[in-house]
């Protein structure tokens, strides 16, 4: 897709860009109007670029932070994640794959309304998405075992999430509560209706102890 024999070094601000990603922007401004349709479209696998977005969300392209937001807001209304695992770029007429350290988007700010089983968890990306948690956009903890550290995920579209800042999960821990899931009591979180469970009550003073 892109040759880097001829663009090694170079920036993606700097005159020099590869003609082919070139054209790649200008297809995704033509596809990427708001969130793109792109799971009803199936164009040739054209291979990999090389780009990659950090677990902190900073998007890479041959190695230099894209310093651009318009730009990484654009590509990241034509992203998709297929069922092999892998991340794409897509367009009606090519997709090309990209690297994601950890999840592609970042949950930076956290919105709390109501209370109880009304209580709804509005989230917002670095990207500028809006979720609202819920039974269509569910929160899922993973609980690292090298390090007992949380770490939330909200499913933001199609196969794609957002991991929850580190300072936005504090803020849900705060309003965490203890709720009975399927006979067991869990410390949890309720948004739309919805119960995440984050883990086990017993677990949570074990860690706390």
């Amino acid at each position: 897709m892109v040759d880097q024999s001829e663009t090694k070094g170079k920036g993606l601000n700097e005159a020099g860009d590869a003609g082919s990603l070139a054209a790649l922007v200008s297809r995704a401004t033509r596809a990427g109007k708001g969130a793109a349709p792109v799971e009803r479209w199936n164009p040739d696998n054209c291979g990999d670029i090389d780009m990659e977005i950090r677990a902190d969300g900073t998007w890479f392209y041959m190695g230099t932070p894209i310093g651009r937001m318009p730009l990484v807001q654009l590509f990241s209304t034509v992203l998709r994640k297929d069922d092999d695992g892998k991340t794409y770029l897509v367009t009606p007429v090519e997709k090309v794959e990209i690297k994601v350290e950890d999840a592609p988007f970042l949950a930076v700010e956290l919105a709390v309304s109501g209370t109880g089983e009304s209580r709804k968890l509005t989230f917002r990306t670095n990207v500028g998405d809006v979720v609202e948690a819920g039974d269509a956009h569910p929160l899922r903890f993973v609980l690292e075992d090298d390090t007992n550290g949380l770490k939330p995920y909200l499913l933001v579209r199609g196969r794609l999430e957002a991991l929850v800042a580190r300072a936005v999960m504090y803020e849900l821990v705060e309003i965490g509560e203890e709720i009975e899931v399927d006979g067991e009591t869990m410390f949890a979180v309720r948004s739309g209706g919805a119960v995440f469970p984050i883990m086990p009550a017993a677990e949570l003073e074990r860690l706390s102890a």
